[in-house]
């Protein structure tokens, strides 16, 4: 397993929040999540770029004052997460190409992929992406029209086909997050279990508590 990349991708999906974005953002930092996505499928240009503005800015001010250290990803949109200062964007197979938004954001902000099956893996790998999404695990309802399941079998097999980081996504809850890991994710892509419990931070720490066991056993294997 990937050492560097943070285990728990933080999705801050704006169609399932019960809370402002900039909230839910400050208090899963303070949790410990190390990286954050905002996704607004729905909102004007306008709405995404003051949004993301203001975690972005938030999450800056966090890492200065010492106590969080937290990447930000703009979904989509690479224009915004350059104006915005962000730590990179996540596009998907119908968005920009990862080097068009790697020629928006530049080489020192992260790029990642969404992939969907292991054609779209092989052709991410070959590209500048910094990271590749690779799912949906499970059947997932955070997405109006999800792409076909791929099953821990095939998340296996993708993860021989790349040594980048490989972030799960797609109906991964806490009880499924230690077999995700165990098959070779580096990272867990969290939206609806995250926002939609009592104590989004508390079960943050939960997850971040099965990725550290899990990468403390394969350190010992």
């Amino acid at each position: 397993m990937n050492l560097v990349f943070p285990p728990l991708y933080a999705i801050i999906d704006a169609a399932l929040l019960k809370t402002s974005e900039l909230s839910f953002a400050e208090s899963l930092a303070e949790a410990g999540v190390e990286l954050l996505q905002y996704r607004n499928k729905h909102a004007s240009s306008k709405q995404v770029f003051e949004t993301s503005r203001s975690i972005s800015v938030r999450l800056s001010e966090l890492g200065r004052a010492g106590n969080y250290s937290s990447r930000f990803i703009v979904n989509d949109r690479a224009d915004i997460a350059l104006v915005v200062n962000s730590a990179g964007v996540h596009v998907g197979q119908e968005d920009l190409g990862v080097e068009e938004a790697r020629a928006i954001v530049g080489s020192y902000r992260w790029v990642g992929v969404s992939t969907h099956s292991l054609e779209q893996l092989d052709a991410a790998a070959e590209s500048s992406a910094d990271y590749i999404a690779f799912g949906p695990v499970f059947p997932t309802t955070s997405k109006e029209n999800p792409d076909p399941v791929v099953g821990l079998n095939l998340l296996r097999e993708a993860r021989r086909h790349t040594r980048k980081p490989l972030v799960a996504i797609g109906g991964i809850t806490l009880e499924r997050a230690e077999d995700v890991y165990s098959a070779g994710a580096d990272s867990l892509a969290i939206a609806r279990d995250l926002i939609m419990c009592a104590d989004p931070a508390s079960r943050a720490r939960e997850f971040l508590s099965v990725a550290a066991r899990i990468r403390r056993s394969s350190r010992g294997a």
